[in-house]
């Protein structure tokens, strides 16, 4: 780290997707990350130990409100949901003014991202998916192998990326995805999401799950990439409801929840945000 651009910066980390602190997804937030190298980024999202760390900067783009950096312990995204949630409550709690009302204009390396308010909640449009098809058969094969599941269990799969290259299963239950025990060396490099419906009555619609095998934390708490563009897969092909809640983080003890509404065209994800830790870090 460059030691002529060492201050101390405001830090918070929140945990996004849960009605309830502490039983979502935590994202560490650096809300002043001007003058720090992409280096010293990723080399505080290794050493944060979170599935993401973001940075926030002043924007590029004149219509956008704030930018944000997005680094796993070993990459950094051009977009993911739960960083896309986190940092827009952060910025907006460190005072952040949007510059159109009602709406948050989040600037990152897949573009622009609008950020609402809805029923109390944080929602984002979900970005369009730059590719969106069925996975080869010898592909389907192996997503099968890597899951432990019968082939015939999935009910589809398909290429579902919108920044993370996220690989959708769709299974025909929640009690078939929460059931996975997955191979994650036959897995590799594969990034998996799975997705099932839940029995009238139990107050959620669909069950999720999502596998990183190269990541320090192999199963993520919540995901809102997976979830937006598992969203856009199942209202357009009819699967889903136009609006729905998914539970995801079930195995892990947590209580994800993450509402999904598609109005107009646009597909937008939503969840609470809550600030669990706030200070100052020396970077």
């Amino acid at each position: 780290m460059s030691p002529e651009s060492t201050r101390i910066r405001p830090f918070h980390q929140v945990d996004v997707f849960s009605e309830v602190p502490y039983l979502g997804n935590p994202l560490a937030v650096v809300v002043d990350a001007e003058g720090l190298s992409s280096a010293t980024m990723q080399h505080f999202a290794n050493w944060t130990n979170l599935s993401e760390t973001t940075f926030l900067l002043p924007p590029t783009d004149p219509t956008a409100d704030y930018k944000v950096r997005i680094f796993t312990g070993s990459e950094e995204f051009p977009f993911a949901g739960h960083p896309t949630l986190g940092s827009a409550h952060t910025w907006l709690r460190a005072g952040g003014t949007p510059k159109a009302d009602g709406v948050v204009v989040q600037e990152c390396a897949a573009g622009l991202v609008r950020i609402k308010h809805d029923a109390g909640r944080l929602a984002f449009a979900a970005p369009p998916l730059t590719r969106f098809e069925a996975v080869s058969d010898a592909l389907r094969d192996r997503l099968a192998a890597s899951l432990r599941i019968p082939a015939k269990s999935m009910l589809d799969a398909a290429w579902l990326v919108n920044g993370p290259e996220w690989i959708g299963v769709l299974l025909g239950s929640a009690e078939e995805v929460l059931a996975i025990d997955p191979d994650l060396a036959q897995m590799g490099e594969l990034k998996v999401g799975v997705i099932g419906p839940h029995r009238a009555g139990t107050g959620v619609d669909f069950e999720v799950r999502t596998f990183i095998p190269g990541d320090a934390m192999t199963e993520d708490p919540v995901t809102g990439s997976f979830n937006a563009g598992a969203a856009q897969w199942l209202t357009g092909s009819g699967r889903a409801p136009q609006e729905y809640v998914a539970a995801q983080g079930t195995v892990l003890g947590r209580a994800g929840r993450i509402h999904v509404q598609a109005v107009d065209g646009v597909v937008w994800v939503g969840g609470a945000s809550s600030t669990c830790i706030e200070g100052t870090v020396m970077l």
